[in-house]
């Protein structure tokens, strides 16, 4: 029997026992997977991309592995730029993106994947996190325009008038912030500076952008590198995934009138409230657009949603098998659930995983 290989961090005992009772709850209808019959399948497959996926990734791959035994599956988490990459290259045969395909890179994909091109949906909803390290102040209210002048080095002072106007009656500390942001390319970057390009439009004139457009603050690679910079250093702020932001304070942002923290029902809202992108080269895509600037109640809108990409065709009936049978576990409800469980993300609803598993069922082997 081959051994599951996880390139991240070991998975959480009470995953694990929720997982396993998943498993033996009823047969792939009943519990609401679409594998099929996944036993009889062996091989190995890889993928790579979004760092923000790490700890919903451990989960899909250790339920898969009660579903498929014999099949190994490695996911790397280089980052979502690093993930598409090695995608459009071949070197992988499915990655995960914080970040839909560039029109550059459906060309790409197109090319590689074939005439019926590649699928692209969103399988992990997860809020992104406005963390901070600032033992003396348990609770902080933030708006886009704040959040935009700190990550912009406009505030730079933990007591600026700005920031102490939404917190009326906490004891703000007369100490230099250090915003931390992404040093490689990411989704999470794109994702949050698109969310300060349309609430505060005004107060963020970079482009948007995997790539951290402003000069200064503290640099650190991948989800995992935030998340050690900003528990290393008092006065720290930085977005990172939810899932990540464990010991960190954590802002309540301004949304209308209302501050709001975050949450899966949260950030599912926004989701819910989303557009579907135009102009894909693919009929299997299933890129959206988040209305970053909400005014709604109780909605959470610095939202990541992190795609899957796959091939429509694959050398081989192998290949195709494992992927569809491994995609079919992450947008299913057991699979969802873990995510849930262990990443504190928001499942996906019925609707997007009617969409997604469509595009799934259109793998094929080549010839």
């Amino acid at each position: 029997m081959k051994r599951r290989t996880l390139r991240l961090a070991a998975l959480p005992v009470a995953v694990m026992l929720a997982l396993g009772m998943a498993a033996c709850s009823g047969d792939s209808e009943e519990n609401g997977s679409d594998t099929g019959n996944t036993t009889e399948l062996s091989g190995s497959l890889a993928g790579s991309g979004a760092s923000a996926q790490g700890a919903a990734m451990e989960a899909w791959i250790a339920g898969f592995s009660s579903e498929a035994p014999d099949v190994t599956v490695t996911y790397d988490p280089i980052g979502s730029g690093g993930g598409r990459k090695a995608f459009i290259e071949g070197g992988v045969q499915f990655a995960g993106s914080d970040a839909y395909l560039k029109p550059e890179e459906m060309t790409a994909a197109q090319a590689k994947c074939g005439p019926n091109g590649f699928i692209e949906f969103p399988g992990y909803i997860s809020p992104i996190a406005v963390a901070y390290n600032l033992p003396s102040v348990p609770k902080l209210n933030l708006s886009a325009s704040v959040i935009a002048r700190i990550f912009d080095n406009k505030i730079t002072k933990w007591n600026d008038p700005a920031i102490a106007a939404l917190n009326d009656g906490a004891t703000l500390p007369d100490s230099n912030i250090t915003a931390v942001h992404r040093s490689d390319e990411s989704g999470t970057t794109e994702n949050f500076v698109d969310y300060l390009s349309q609430a505060a439009p005004n107060d963020w004139p970079h482009e948007v952008s995997g790539e951290w457009p402003v000069q200064g603050g503290e640099a650190a690679a991948q989800t995992q590198g935030v998340a050690a910079a900003l528990r290393g250093g008092e006065g720290t702020i930085g977005y990172i995934d939810a899932s990540q932001a464990t010991g960190l304070g954590v802002a309540a942002i301004q949304v209308g009138e209302t501050f709001v923290e975050y949450s899966a029902q949260a950030a599912a809202a926004v989701v819910d409230a989303a557009t579907k992108v135009e102009g894909r080269t693919s009929q299997h895509s299933y890129a959206i657009d988040l209305p970053r600037d909400t005014t709604q109640a109780g909605v959470y809108p610095i939202v990541l949603v992190s795609y899957q990409l796959a091939c429509t065709s694959y050398p081989s009936q192998e290949q195709a098998d494992l992927v569809k049978a491994f995609l079919s576990y992450v947008i299913s409800e057991p699979g969802q659930q873990a995510a849930a469980q262990n990443a504190g993300s928001a499942p996906i609803s019925a609707q997007l995983r009617t969409q997604a598993q469509a595009a799934i069922d259109a793998i094929t082997a080549a010839g």
